[in-house]
């Protein structure tokens, strides 16, 4: 089983792409090293309030998809200084 999360943040504090960086990289950190998952900002690079996060999670059981895609959106929703504009799932079935 496949999934994918997208989350669309906002940053209201930033004024630059640095204090952006600054409280992105927190939550990516985190998400590599505590789950087993893969996570990138894939959009709104370059403006400093918006960013696009994509995280994949791949295993055999759609539960321990879910479990791990539920502990990084939770991770997400509990960031100080952030935003969530939206949500979205994908799932696979890798056959």
């Amino acid at each position: 089983m496949i999934g994918a999360l997208e989350i669309e943040l906002h940053f209201p504090s930033c004024r630059s792409l640095k204090e952006k960086r600054a409280l992105l990289r927190p939550i990516v950190d985190s998400s590599r090293a505590r789950y087993r998952v893969a996570i990138a900002e894939v959009g709104y690079q370059d403006l400093h309030q918006r960013t696009l996060l994509e995280v994949a999670a791949v295993a055999a059981a759609a539960k321990v998809v879910t479990d791990e895609l539920d502990a990084v959106e939770r991770l997400v929703w509990s960031s100080p200084g952030l935003e969530v504009v939206s949500s979205r799932r994908w799932w696979s079935d890798a056959e």
